[in-house]
């Protein structure tokens, strides 16, 4: 074991010197060597969280490998492997004998000091950072709300690691609404329903992304509605994100959406441009980057075309920098407008849902007031269906949005259309030809 240490430490040395600070810290830092087996040659490797196992697998590997037959001077086929027992990870607390798997894992990217503040979201940070400071003082509980990829969640994981460095003694839990009802369901198969509970009864803070996915779940929506209870009445903190509004959450329980708005409910608006501007300034210089004028050209360049979604934002950053290290080519307005050219494309044509129904209703034959209207002729439903599809593939509005300019329908309907399409696409070559189609005259291609 102290030879494999020795030779991951060369190995760690290597990485470091191929990549960036930022992309070495965040996933190449945290994995641990576990042991090698010369009969099949493999070496197993602790990933740390299931996030670093999928970019390493889908980014790094061929790296990772290169690296480690350098050192070892044979090739190894890495396998990933968890340990538990693991503080920041996968841990166990002592005495309980209960297990926090992988939902305790907290990102180390999303932390406060990566956070932007600007004026769309500075009162959830201040409420968020009010409530990692003394948890279940004053904000129990809190309520953040927004749009997808606007940074709920960066604020949640952020909660989490200050909890974890000032307040060592208290057990936080990070998990997703899908997560706790899958969580519940095998409790229920495997008859283990009184350890479920009682794991979630004994921890300090309770942070649930996504609550609107519990939608229609009444067995669920009961479960979590008795958990939140036992955790308040316990003085436990909790914090509950959602795509919307309590007020907004239909097929919901009313005694649940009561509590939500019990005490702060904080909402993550779109980012002004001077917020865009700052997101990005803070990403190149957490990557590592030298703002010069041709970085900050192409910074102005994207912060004009990516207005809605701070994820896609980031990402359109990041395809350039990709980019410019695999080509060995300098970042500026002209690599940018090559990597980007399919979102500079969409947002010069200025996509929205009255410009699809319009494209959609010309394809189809149907009248614009048709494809709004109630009427569930086959004739009008499926070419809407397709028309809700298209807006949520290619703009950000949430399923109640789509569903508003859309004649009022409720989001389920949007939900049911959206499945439906993509599933017969799937077995559909013709609708797939259609979509296609559909969608570079929307892009303005054809």
């Amino acid at each position: 074991m102290k030879h494999l240490k020795e030779k991951w430490v060369e190995v760690q040395a290597i990485l470091k010197t191929a990549l960036q600070d930022i992309s070495y810290e965040t996933w190449f830092a945290p994995l641990t060597p576990l042991r090698t087996d010369e009969k099949s040659d493999k070496i197993y490797i602790d990933p740390y969280a299931s996030m670093n196992q999928n970019i390493l697998t889908g980014r790094y590997m061929p790296l990772l490998e290169s690296s480690i037959a350098e050192v070892f001077g044979k090739h190894y086929k890495v396998v990933f492997e968890y340990i538990k027992d693991r503080a920041g990870g996968n841990v166990s607390y002592g005495g309980t004998g209960e297990e926090f798997d992988g939902e305790f894992y907290f990102n180390p990217r999303y932390n406060f000091s990566t956070f932007v503040v600007g004026n769309n979201n500075k009162y959830a940070h201040a409420a968020a950072l009010a409530v990692a400071t003394a948890p279940s003082d004053d904000y129990n509980p809190l309520f953040l709300y927004g749009g997808s990829g606007l940074g709920k969640t960066h604020l949640m994981h952020a909660i989490g690691h200050h909890i974890l460095q000032f307040h060592p003694k208290l057990k936080p839990l990070y998990v997703s609404s899908e997560m706790f009802t899958n969580e519940m369901i095998k409790a229920i198969s495997e008859k283990k329903t009184g350890e479920f509970r009682n794991k979630y009864r004994k921890i300090d803070v309770l942070l649930i992304d996504d609550i609107q996915f519990l939608e229609g779940k009444e067995g669920t929506q009961e479960e979590f509605f008795y958990t939140f209870e036992a955790l308040y009445q316990a003085n436990k903190q909790i914090i509950i994100s959602s795509d919307r509004p309590p007020n907004k959450l239909s097929n919901f329980d009313e005694r649940l959406r009561g509590r939500f708005q019990w005490n702060v409910v904080a909402d993550i608006s779109p980012p002004d441009y001077e917020t865009r501007v700052a997101i990005l300034r803070k990403k190149a210089e957490l990557e590592g980057l030298t703002l010069d004028d041709d970085l900050e050209d192409v910074i102005e360049l994207i912060c004009e075309k990516v207005k809605f979604n701070i994820r896609e934002l980031e990402g359109a950053f990041t395809r350039i920098v990709t980019f410019s290290n695999l080509m060995n080519e300098p970042i500026n307005r002209i690599l940018a407008r090559e990597v980007l050219k399919d979102i500079l494309l969409a947002a010069d044509f200025n996509i929205t849902p009255d410009s699809i129904k319009k494209i959609v209703c010309k394809h189809y034959g149907i009248k614009l007031s048709d494809i709004e209207s109630s009427k569930r002729t086959k004739a009008l439903a499926f070419p809407r269906q397709v028309a809700m599809y298209l807006c949520r593939e290619m703009t950000d509005l949430s399923l109640p949005k789509i569903g508003e300019v859309f004649g009022g329908r409720d989001h389920t309907t949007v939900l049911y259309a959206c499945d439906k399409i993509a599933t017969e696409m799937q077995k559909n070559i013709s609708l797939k030809e259609t979509l296609d189609l559909l969608k570079n005259i929307i892009n303005g291609k054809k």
